[in-house]
């Protein structure tokens, strides 16, 4: 567990620092519970929860009812960079009460069979997704996490790390023009404090305008991008071990083992001034959840060429009038954007069918009337 010594020179950071807006203060007081305190959730770990606050940083624990309550309901359940209501207990850890409202939720499927969805991380302004400029670089990958970014209500950026392996990084830019033309694009080289990149959209100084007190910022991406790199760079302390991607395949080893709230400091040292940054452990794959709103932001493109097909529920695999078809026939839609969007549009669909089914088993809807 990560102590006070991490968080540097504020142990008990102002609300502020910590993202408390105004509307926080409007759920937090619509609780109506005069001996709780707000807090935010800064680490998960088996025995409870760390939160932090203008009292410190602390430990606590859910309450019974409120642990009974979230157990049907995984989406509902705390994540890290929650805000939460608190109460000190005359023995034993402060209880945690409520959560409140989120601005933004990175969901995604849970890992292994279960059918259930997994809050990775709550109320963040802006999420860096990396890829790294070896092996990992892949823009099918990136559209998943694109998708689930802004379905998450987050602004995404992508960060092409690992600068110093390629001679052109302008081809990689180039490769990302379709598939997000109007997300940022920043490149870094965490390894060595990008000593040569230090201007424009190159560089750790390039993400200064996205770290500004009070506001969150969050590293997504696949194991061996750098990730941890990359936070060890931007927080100013080594929190990450760092192990070497596989020559053979690029493949990374997962080096942070759990989600960790973090104050990042500004050039002059002062903690929180930078705002703060959750790192994630690395995903080998993003399985999707409910991102259909992401989707047709990812696909926009298409999204606009398909309201001029001849027949409204035109699937662009060979009907006539078909103007999707005839964008790529013309060069201006690629085979592989299509095939993609086709893809991820199924596997939504896919999705769909087995959460119904899931909602179906616990009671949460009514089920479907046979036709």
């Amino acid at each position: 567990m990560l102590s006070a010594a991490h968080y540097g020179a504020y142990v008990g950071p102002a609300l502020e620092l910590l993202g408390f807006d105004s509307a926080l203060k409007e759920a937090f007081e619509a609780l109506d519970e005069p001996n709780a305190y707000a807090a935010r959730i800064t680490s998960i770990h088996k025995g409870g929860f760390e939160v932090a606050s203008p009292k410190g940083h602390e430990k606590a624990r859910l309450f019974g009812t409120l642990k009974r309550a979230f157990r049907d309901s995984p989406r509902a359940r705390p994540a890290v960079g929650d805000w939460v209501a608190v109460r000190a207990q005359k023995a034993g850890l402060p209880g945690i009460s409520a959560v409140l409202p989120r601005k933004s939720a990175f969901i995604r499927q849970a890992a292994g069979r279960r059918t259930e969805p997994q809050v990775v991380v709550a109320n963040v302004d802006t999420v860096f997704i990396v890829l790294g400029l070896d092996g990992d670089f892949n823009p099918r990958r990136l559209e998943r996490y694109l998708a689930t970014v802004w379905e998450s209500g987050a602004q995404p950026i992508v960060l092409l790390n690992k600068l110093d392996l390629v001679d052109d990084p302008q081809v990689f830019v180039d490769a990302l023009t379709e598939v997000a033309p109007e997300v940022p694009i920043r490149l870094t080289q965490a390894k060595g404090h990008d000593e040569a990149a230090d201007e424009g959209t190159r560089g750790l100084h390039a993400l200064r305008p996205h770290l500004v007190a009070g506001q969150t910022v969050a590293l997504v991406g696949s194991s061996g991008v750098g990730k941890s790199t990359l936070a060890n760079a931007l927080v100013g302390r080594d929190l990450q071990a760092i192990k070497a991607v596989r020559a053979k395949d690029h493949r990374g080893q997962h080096t942070t083992s759990h989600r960790a709230l973090l104050p990042i400091p500004d050039d002059a040292g002062t903690a929180y001034a930078g705002g703060m940054l959750i790192d994630t452990p690395g995903m080998r794959e993003l399985h999707l959840w409910d991102v259909q709103e992401g989707l047709n932001e990812l696909f926009a493109d298409v999204e606009a060429l398909a309201e001029t097909c001849r027949f409204r529920d035109c699937q662009h695999q060979g009907e006539p009038g078909c103007a999707v078809l005839e964008a790529v026939e013309r060069g201006v839609l690629s085979p592989e954007r299509l095939a993609s969007f086709a893809k991820l549009q199924d596997e939504q669909q896919a999705q769909n069918d087995r959460v119904q089914a899931w909602e179906h088993r616990r009671g949460k809807r009514p089920p479907k009337p046979t036709e």
